[in-house]
């Protein structure tokens, strides 16, 4: 049985470090898309509706398995030779990140919103693509069979994802206030150029992340390849192109299926659509209600941000910590049990009205519990994937999850107006959501036993032997 030190030496090591960074690229994009494009729309004068439909972009998260295997395949002409092929494909789409800012710095969301959010749009694909091969770098700097670590690495990623989006909010909040209060009339636009610095700043550090080579990955993957093009009896280039066709689209959703079989498939799916619901209907519409309720942008900058980043950073440690020690799946029915009701804070805000200690207090402890559950959510279908296939199956899982929460939520502010304001019963709604989650994760319990025993990980807050190579 792992002791206290030893778990939490895990965090000490190099890699952490590394992790630590791909956490801040992957999380702040959420800012520009976020926080700032709604606060931009808000402060435009455009009703809770449209920004609540305007989050419709985010759906492109949900969609990323479709274009992922893509990703896990194709090196980038020159780069890859010289950055490796995840980090070649991180700094392609930095960049297109970096020249949307710039073209949002030249439009106005009045005169031309659909150009408004066909940019945004642009900065969703290309984050939730970069997000593909972030990932999969993240899962890759930990071996296959060292369970412990990997969920050490996924609270590690948790919060640089979480540093990302809360420092890179205040950075956003705070400059847009700046130049608000220095008379900048387009004082958001301006705030997207200085944004654009720490999209640059992103990629010199990640220099400085290291990537394994790919010789194994691409021999099993032509391994596959060979199988497939049996199978298919087509010979000659026509049936080389049909057999990595296959192999990329259809290999990795035969790996899981058969490395899981298809029931516990399909059940760990559900539960993966289902389980972050409730979170993100209150995520959506946050922001909204602080301003509403009579909150600043620099209120939400301290207490949201500031705040919530020292609380999710601490938390997410020791939501780390303690997933080690009693196991991920009994993690997960507490944290996703504490997450919901956690949302009860925000009605009791909405009840009582603006109160600076009610809304510290409702802000800590719903990124504690967020950032509980998001750490043993991401240590979970980590170890889920077939390391021949890493970006795919990872994009897949993390894509069924965000889907569930971005389909559903972009209904939230029609949600709110249908409810003519009514905060409270709002908030009261998003914590019923988590119960069919966790109906469905009670249900598979004894099958993810089955499934994971072999797995040297604490899931049910003991210790199993090690699990062969290649196994999940």
């Amino acid at each position: 049985m792992t002791g206290f030190a030893e778990s939490l030496a895990l965090y000490f090591e190099r890699r952490m470090a590394r992790i630590f960074l791909l956490g801040i690229i992957s999380g702040f994009p959420w800012v520009l898309i976020g926080s700032s494009l709604s606060l931009w729309l808000q402060e435009d004068g455009l009703s809770r509706g449209t920004i609540g439909w305007a989050g419709l972009i985010f759906g492109v998260y949900a969609f990323n398995f479709l274009w992922a295997p893509l990703i896990d395949r194709i090196r980038l002409p020159w780069l890859s030779e010289r950055l490796g092929h995840r980090r070649a494909w991180i700094v392609t789409l930095q960049a297109v990140i970096l020249v949307c800012l710039v073209l949002w710095s030249t439009v106005e969301p009045t005169a031309n919103l659909a150009g408004v959010v066909a940019i945004g749009l642009v900065i969703a694909i290309a984050s939730a693509t970069q997000d593909i091969t972030i990932d999969a770098l993240r899962i890759e700097q930990i071996g296959r069979t060292e369970g412990e670590s990997m969920a050490a690495g996924a609270a590690t990623a948790v919060v640089g994802w979480w540093t990302g989006y809360k420092l890179g909010g205040i950075v956003a909040l705070e400059t847009a206030q700046a130049f608000e209060n220095a008379g900048v009339e387009d004082y958001w636009q301006a705030t997207f150029l200085v944004l654009g610095v720490v999209v640059v700043l992103c990629n010199i550090g990640l220099a400085f992340v290291r990537e394994s080579t790919a010789a194994e990955r691409i021999a099993a993957q032509a391994a596959d390849d060979e199988r497939i093009a049996s199978r298919l009896a087509v010979t000659g280039p026509l049936g080389r192109a049909a057999a990595w066709l296959g192999g990329t689209v259809v290999g990795p959703l035969m790996s899981f299926f058969r490395q899981n079989g298809f029931a516990i498939a399909i059940a760990v799916l559900g539960f993966i659509f289902l389980f972050k619901i409730g979170e993100a209907f209150l995520g959506r519409m946050s922001v909204i209600f602080y301003k509403e309720i009579g909150f600043t942008k620099s209120d939400i900058a301290l207490y949201s941000k500031g705040l919530g980043w020292v609380t999710t950073v601490t938390f997410t440690v020791i939501g780390g910590l303690f997933a080690i020690r009693i196991g991920l799946v009994r993690a997960m029915f507490v944290s996703g049990i504490a997450m919901a009701l956690t949302n009860l804070l925000f009605a009791v805000l909405a009840w009582a009205g603006k109160s600076e200690a009610l809304f510290a207090a409702a802000v800590v402890m719903d990124d504690l519990t967020s950032s509980f559950a998001t750490v043993t959510f991401v240590a979970f279908i980590s170890m889920l994937v077939d390391r021949t296939y890493t970006a795919t199956q990872y994009a897949l899982l993390a894509s069924i999850g965000t889907a569930g929460r971005t389909l559903f939520a972009a209904s939230s502010g029609e949600l709110v107006d249908w409810l003519e304001g009514d905060w409270g019963t709002f908030f009261v709604i998003t914590t019923l959501m988590v119960i069919p989650s966790l109906i469905c994760l009670f249900a598979i319990r004894a099958k993810l036993r089955d499934m994971l025993a072999g797995a040297r990980v604490r899931l049910f807050g003991k210790e199993a032997e090690a699990a062969p190579e290649g196994a999940a």
